[in-house]
């Protein structure tokens, strides 16, 4: 049923399959090409890892190679979405805690960090509702 006040067209477009693989491609989208260019430059990825304080690098850059990709191909396939959405906001909560410390920051950092924090933070609510969503479907009566 859609919400009181929707109008019929709001609706017919929220309720689109296309629409509905759009948003979840663009919301994985960025975890894809993390996951890529980390598998494509393994070293620069536990590099990476080891500048955040995670050690040993290989074990981070591993996880994050499978999360960002194992856990996209779960949210884009629409199965198990809640396991992938979860995966990918623990490894974003993981990041905002580890390359956004912005409270750690020297001031010059600061702002550039907070911002970057918060953005993750909205992805991890983007996440949540994907994993609330998936498996439902829309009645536009």
């Amino acid at each position: 049923m859609k919400p009181a006040g929707e109008p019929q067209w709001v609706a017919t477009i929220l309720s689109s399959p296309p629409l509905w693989l759009a948003v979840r491609l663009a919301l994985v989208s960025a975890y894809l090409l993390g996951g890529v260019v980390k598998l494509v430059d393994f070293p620069g990825a536990v590099a990476e890892q080891e500048a955040f304080g995670l050690h040993p690098g290989w074990l981070w850059a591993t996880l994050a190679i499978v999360i960002e990709l194992g856990g996209s191909a779960l949210v884009l396939a629409d199965r198990l979405a809640w396991l992938g959405a979860g995966a990918l906001g623990v490894l974003t909560f993981v990041a905002m805690l580890t390359a956004n410390a912005f409270w750690a920051a020297p001031v010059a950092e600061r702002w550039t960090l907070t911002n970057a924090f918060f953005e993750h933070l909205g992805l991890i609510a983007g996440l949540v509702l994907v994993a609330m969503r998936s498996g439902r479907t829309r009645s536009i009566s």
